[in-house]
């Protein structure tokens, strides 16, 4: 039963969404911690990321059904056990979530988790996900939220800074979102979700993934030359953002495989966030001056 509610929550996305928010905490806090704020925005933002996954497994699951991937996640296979019970566990989530980030007295994250919840569950996971083709931009948003949020904690500003950060994880989503899609064509095709390489085709949307990840390079860029990470930081992402960019460049001919080349850029791309959420956390203790 409780192994039931654990994944009802999609921990995988929580964990790797809480790294991000790790990264931005610890950027700002350039090797000065708060301690009991560290820990009341780590909780807060836990439970709201907890809550959005789980009510997206709630909207979803009629998807969830017929895709290969997701019909045996625990609202397809125990819907009527578990439907009401999820609906609570959500709300309760939530609650609490939002209340512990107000614990720390600083609404601006407070209002940046709502607008982060609202995006996902609301326009993306409601509305835009089963009509637009740019429902992964939206979404993108959202998913680039908890290192903004980690960053805000501390600098209890949106500043430049904050601002960055956001292109940077909004930018780095939309490419890894496409290899999914891409990775995944058959069953968006039979839930009928209209996502860029149905509807565009899949050498439009390589297109578009290789802008997103030149996007992302110059985002990253930015970031040092305004001076938030090291020269060092710079130049060990940049080196895994050119390899990311060469295979997505070249090894599209190279592999000669829709689905190889998909799951070779999906795999780089979780390689590359993680990478860039440990530099985030290690440069100002390690690199920066």
């Amino acid at each position: 039963m409780n192994k039931y509610y654990l994944n009802l929550i999609k921990p995988g996305i929580v964990i790797g969404n809480l790294m991000s928010a790790i990264g931005g905490f610890l950027i700002a806090s350039r090797g000065h911690i708060h301690y009991l704020l560290f820990i009341k925005m780590i909780i807060g933002i836990s439970l709201v990321i907890a809550a959005g996954c789980l009510l997206n497994n709630i909207i979803d699951r009629d998807i969830d059904s017929v895709m290969e991937r997701t019909k045996n996640r625990v609202l397809v296979q125990h819907s009527r056990l578990f439907l009401n019970k999820s609906i609570l566990y959500a709300v309760t989530l939530s609650v609490f979530g939002f209340l512990c980030l107000s614990y720390t007295k600083n609404f601006l994250i407070v209002y940046l988790a709502a607008i982060g919840l609202f995006t996902y569950v609301g326009i993306y996971s409601l509305w835009m996900k089963r009509r637009s083709v740019y429902s992964i931009i939206v979404g993108s948003i959202s998913g680039a939220m908890p290192p903004v949020i980690g960053y805000c904690a501390v600098t209890n500003r949106f500043d430049m800074g904050a601002l960055i950060l956001l292109m940077i994880f909004s930018l780095w989503q939309i490419p890894h979102s496409y290899s999914i899609a891409i990775l995944r064509l058959h069953d968006y095709k039979a839930a009928l979700i209209p996502t860029f390489p149905i509807k565009k085709g899949v050498k439009l949307t390589k297109n578009h993934m290789m802008i997103y990840i030149i996007g992302f390079i110059i985002a990253t860029i930015l970031f040092t030359i305004m001076g938030y990470t090291s020269y060092t930081f710079l130049i060990i992402i940049s080196m895994m953002n050119l390899w990311w960019l060469y295979i997505g460049s070249y090894g599209y001919e190279i592999i000669n495989n829709d689905s190889l080349w998909a799951k070779r850029m999906f795999q780089l791309s979780i390689i590359i966030v993680v990478s860039l959420n440990l530099l985030l956390s290690l440069d100002p203790i390690l690199f920066y001056k």
